[in-house]
């Protein structure tokens, strides 16, 4: 999509209330226009990406993050994996491996699996779900935005802690590796933290930093 460009002196750096975008390849100043969904605005010099629109819209990530936050309990508190060993049965869930990690004497290591597959992930959706509240609510409030301001701020560590994906590669080299030795058997809880990791994968991808501190410009 072809963006008109303008005299970039003295012009800021990229942010998301300025109303001019710098691109990072070449160095033009380009003025910022609203884009049609799923459109992606070119340099018209290098046509270098510059910004988009998410592909998915507020509604949608509503619909993702609902999804992942009933995923969430099941995930956690239902057995993840069955092992039989000579007759003898064993389940466990996620909460379960973590505090056995801790009491076998590994209390950092139980404490980074129950905070990167369990606390963080949770406060990432709450906090997600709770953006989106705010917005559909109009953030006409101071409060409502200083609320939404802290939630943005913190966004980048949550995203950061959590790690769903590690616990999922873990559940299969488990199984890989037992295999020889025991008969192993996911159940509901094993498909219910796949399916969480998968929303919270498509609502991480769909989610857009700059685009969410967008609405609160747009209110101030």
């Amino acid at each position: 999509m072809g963006l008109q460009s303008i005299d970039n002196s003295n012009t800021p750096r990229n942010d998301s209330s300025s109303p001019v975008v710098l691109c990072p390849a070449c160095d033009l100043a380009v003025k910022k226009c609203q884009l049609p969904q799923g459109v992606r605005a070119l340099c018209p010099r290098c046509q270098t990406a510059l910004y988009d629109t998410p592909y998915c819209s507020i509604n949608g990530m509503l619909a993702l993050c609902l999804t992942a936050f009933f995923l969430y309990w099941p995930a956690n508190m239902l057995p993840v994996m069955e092992l039989q060993f000579f007759g003898s049965v064993r389940t466990t869930t996620v909460l379960q491996g973590a505090t056995a990690v801790i009491a076998q004497g590994y209390p950092l290591v139980g404490a980074a699996v129950m905070i990167a597959a369990v606390i963080a992930p949770g406060l990432l959706i709450s906090s997600i779900l709770l953006q989106i509240v705010l917005i559909k609510s109009g953030l006409t409030s101071s409060l409502s935005q200083k609320v939404y301001k802290l939630l943005l701020t913190q966004q980048s560590i949550l995203t950061q802690l959590s790690m769903l994906e590690i616990y999922v590669i873990s559940f299969l080299v488990s199984a890989f590796q037992l295999s020889d030795h025991a008969d192993i058997h996911f159940s509901i809880g094993t498909f219910c933290f796949a399916g969480l990791f998968l929303a919270v994968l498509f609502l991480l991808r769909e989610y857009d930093l700059k685009h969410m501190w967008g609405y609160l410009n747009n209110e101030a």
